[in-house]
């Protein structure tokens, strides 16, 4: 209403001191610009603190993709340590690269009862605490049992982010920027990768750990300032402080009041949620479409291909320093999580499924295709297991003139996992989260975000346990086909099962699993 008004106010004055492009006037396009100035510096302003509320959560997951790839520059150090407690033997360099998947499990499973119980701020800020102790026991680490606890830890830290921060994000929000401001998760996460791996081109191990202290901390110290969800808050019958809260994030003279109605008639709809509760489609469709979409985004093969991208490119005969390739993945990553957040309210949910599924199948298709017909293509040695194979091609020089490959051809490999990664972060990657927060129903959430998370990282150990184990049988050619086939799935369950939730609120998408055909509230 403010805003609109003085946009009124502005054109009026505008157009009568001259006529529009008249001598010493100004132009009609002078106005316009004019006119979406102030509008783009009202909205801004008007939505501020929402913003500063995401900023405060969201440093959660940008210690997420810190404390995940933790290992990418530890391992390198380890492999060759001079001190005999900490060098690392194969098995244990196996068990500190996935070690980490059962932490985020195992606090997926916390995440999900502390969210219903505490509220999404307070287990978001309770996840500093195994954070800020396994990043401590890593710094200061003297033996190999101690760098595996702090994984563990730094795990369940993330796993209770993961829990929680997607569905506090989306509860805060506003309809016409929850998209975007849904895709903060994700971008936090990878440009938190990116910083680590950034920062590793400098910094000695110990004080990696040190480093990911600094966003916790900063974390824990902005959300004590922050309010929580509004829906919490009226789920658990404290109205006067989901009205503060609204008042908050939307500014005290919006009409949040309406906001709350809205939520509150919604959460009265749904009444208390039990067993019974779950064979209605209202509950189990939404909880089946984001635990199918968290168990599909994993079986596309992302977390291996991450955490095995060095002896990916080692067997590909495509070779750069690991240091620096590890950087490039991670800013073709976040660029396309920006792009995602950029057009998620202007294209639609489906439409980035839709997309990052076809480039993710073509991209896997042709790096097996190449694999399998390349000249340079030969079986792996077999070797006794996995971890020794993993060891081995981590220790291979990086040299292209050892490969034999000459020509274009020999950057196929390079270029498909780059489209890999482009295309997971475009899609698959940043909207099962987003819709992990919106299409859940607020009585089942919390739950069944942790739930989600649970299945998802509980996966993520199992494939990328599995997958040097099939390539040292198989070669690469078989995982890559498998990932292909799982593209080909995605994209026929977002046709059938995924809905478009682009623009609608909360209380909208809730409707249309309660009535199973209409967005549409009736007053």
């Amino acid at each position: 209403m403010g805003i609109e008004v003085v946009i009124e106010a502005r054109q009026e004055s505008s157009s009568s001191r001259k006529p529009a492009g008249g001598p010493g006037g100004r132009s009609r396009g002078d106005q316009v610009g004019r006119v979406r100035a102030v509008l783009v510096g009202d909205l801004a302003r008007a939505n501020a603190k929402l913003y500063l509320a995401v900023f405060s959560a969201v440093l959660g997951n940008f210690n997420f993709g810190f404390s995940m790839v933790y290992t990418s520059s530890v391992i390198p150090h380890l492999l060759n340590s001079t001190n005999p407690n900490l060098r690392m033997n194969n098995a244990q360099v196996a068990w500190f690269g996935s070690v980490y998947t059962l932490g985020v499990a195992f606090g997926g499973i916390s995440g999900m009862f502390l969210n219903d119980w505490l509220g999404r701020k307070l287990c978001i800020m309770m996840s500093a605490v195994p954070s800020v102790a396994g990043y401590a026991v890593m710094g200061s680490a003297q033996g190999v049992w101690m760098l595996l606890l702090g994984r563990i830890l730094t795990g369940i830290a993330a796993g209770m982010t993961s829990a929680s921060i997607p569905v506090y994000v989306s509860e805060i929000s506003k309809p016409e920027v929850r998209g975007w401001l849904g895709s903060c998760p994700q971008i936090t996460a990878v440009f938190g990768a990116l910083s680590l791996y950034a920062l590793g081109l400098g910094l000695p191990w110990r004080w990696l750990a040190v480093a990911g202290e600094v966003p916790t901390l900063l974390m824990l110290v902005l959300l004590c300032f922050m309010p929580d969800s509004p829906c919490f808050l009226i789920s658990k019958g404290r109205a006067e402080e989901a009205q503060r809260s609204l008042a908050w994030l939307r500014g005290a003279e919006t009409d949040y009041m309406r906001e709350f109605a809205e939520i509150d008639r919604s959460i009265k709809a749904q009444g208390k949620i039990s067993c019974t509760d779950l064979r209605n489609p209202f509950y189990y469709r939404p909880v089946l479409i984001t635990v199918l979409m968290r168990f599909l985004q994993q079986m596309t093969g992302i977390t291996p291909i991450l955490v095995y991208l060095e002896p990916i490119f080692n067997m590909t005969k495509v070779i750069l320093p690991g240091d620096y390739d590890a950087v490039i993945v991670a800013f073709v990553r976040l660029v396309a999580v920006i792009i995602a957040a950029t057009f998620m309210d202007k294209a639609g949910r489906k439409i980035l499924l839709f997309l990052s599924g076809f480039l993710m199948f073509l991209s896997t298709l042709t790096m097996s295709l190449y694999i399998h017909f390349s000249e340079d293509h030969s079986q792996p040695q077999p070797h006794h297991n996995s971890t020794q194979l993993l060891t081995d091609l981590l220790s291979q020089p990086h040299s292209m003139l050892s490969t034999g490959g000459q020509g274009l051809l020999t950057w196929i490999p390079l270029i498909s996992t780059m489209v890999i990664i482009f295309g997971y972060a475009v899609g698959w990657g940043p909207i099962t989260w987003l819709l992990m927060s919106e299409i859940l129903p607020l009585g089942a959430r919390g739950m069944a975000s942790g739930l989600c998370v649970t299945v998802s990282w509980i996966t993520a150990f199992v494939v990328t346990e599995v997958f040097m184990t099939v390539v040292n049988a198989y070669g690469l050619f078989v995982p890559f086909l498998f990932f292909a086939v799982v593209c080909v799935v995605n994209i026929i369950f977002t046709a059938v099962c995924v809905p478009e939730t682009k623009g609608r609120s909360l209380e909208e998408i809730e409707n249309y699993f309660r009535t199973g055909c209409t967005f549409s509230i009736d007053e």
